[in-house]
């Protein structure tokens, strides 16, 4: 399995981005092909002070190859456009091989 995780910073609304993102970007997020698994936190507490993330997403692939295959399709290009409507705060993306 691989997993991209998205990290965003403080919105500059965070009500804005709370509506947009569960109405508009998830639907596009889960559009990717490949996608096994979608979930996202606005609940992201440090453990050794505050956290400088706002919301965290973990997005599961089969495999790296199929990450990459699926954000060069339409549908991850569209996902990847629509990140400046939202995430005012910025936004970190990283991806990695899950080891069970």
């Amino acid at each position: 399995m691989h997993r991209l995780l998205v990290l965003y910073g403080m919105p500059n609304d965070p009500d804005h981005f709370r509506r947009y993102y569960e109405s508009t970007h998830i639907p596009l997020g889960r559009a990717i092909p490949g996608v096994k698994r979608l979930d996202w936190t606005y609940d992201v507490q440090g453990v050794m002070g505050d956290s400088p993330y706002f919301c965290i997403t973990e997005i599961d692939f089969d495999s790296a190859e199929a990450l990459q295959a699926g954000l060069a399709a339409a549908e991850g290009q569209a996902a990847a456009a629509d990140i400046p409507n939202y995430a005012t705060g910025g936004v970190t993306l990283v991806h990695y091989d899950i080891a069970n």
